[in-house]
């Protein structure tokens, strides 16, 4: 298989990423050094960054209620990366970021095909937000955000999307897409500061009463209902 899906199936990365590390010269195969398209099998001694990587025989499925402050990355430079936080025993990546400043549900696997499919934007799968701002929101503000936002920084104009008002500084948004802090930009395009940002849902997952720092493994039906719900959209 090519060598970004190899990197994928070991949960090491979204092939997106693994495309990066084998242009930056960070991915070898038996010896040499990786180059884009390249091809890994089983049985290839494969090394990011001269650590040895496989695809593992059963599959982890975690969620996390990330605090802010940490970095969705595994690069060490990073002092507040998620692997220093986790110390979890096995090789997860994430399926879909927050930011540092972002608070909320974090979904962790080594299933490069689901991380694939979620992470796919022609697949929309929903994803829903907690957010409170700095004034007092109007129906202007409401509609304006529900109907498409165009980022000017981006030259990209947003999905629609629903957003339902909790309080007089307060709402809840659903997306089906994820631009780099869109919901920070959508804001910032009518004159709003975004004061918190907490994920609570990704598709089916909830972060119910997970309190935060908490790693849960998914159960078998949220993993069977997560499967086949990206796996419809695909």
């Amino acid at each position: 298989m090519r060598i970004n899906k190899y990197l994928s199936e070991c949960g090491v990365c979204s092939r997106r990423e693994a495309d990066r590390l084998v242009e930056a010269g960070h991915v070898s195969i038996n010896g040499k050094i990786a180059e884009p398209g390249s091809q890994a099998e089983m049985g290839d001694v494969v090394t990011v960054n001269g650590r040895q990587v496989s695809i593992p025989s059963e599959r982890t499925y975690l969620k996390l209620y990330k605090p802010e402050g940490v970095v969705c990355t595994f690069e060490t430079r990073e002092k507040n990366n998620l692997g220093n936080y986790l110390h979890y025993p096995k090789r997860v990546t994430y399926a879909g970021r927050l930011d540092k400043n972002s608070e909320g549900l974090l979904i962790l696997t080594d299933d490069g095909d689901l991380i694939q499919q979620m992470m796919a934007a022609r697949n929309a799968h929903e994803k829903e937000y907690e957010v409170t701002v700095n004034k007092d929101i109007t129906e202007e503000f409401l509609t304006g955000m529900a109907g498409g936002v165009y980022l000017k920084d981006l030259d990209v104009t947003t999905r629609p999307c629903q957003v339902i008002q909790t309080g007089s500084r307060s709402f809840r948004i659903i997306l089906t897409q994820g631009l780099n802090r869109q919901i920070r930009r959508m804001c910032q395009a009518f004159g709003y500061g975004v004061r918190t940002l907490k994920r609570v849902r990704v598709v089916n997952i909830l972060l119910g009463d997970m309190k935060k720092g908490e790693l849960l493994p998914l159960t078998r039906a949220e993993i069977e209902e997560l499967k086949k719900t990206v796996g419809e959209q695909g």
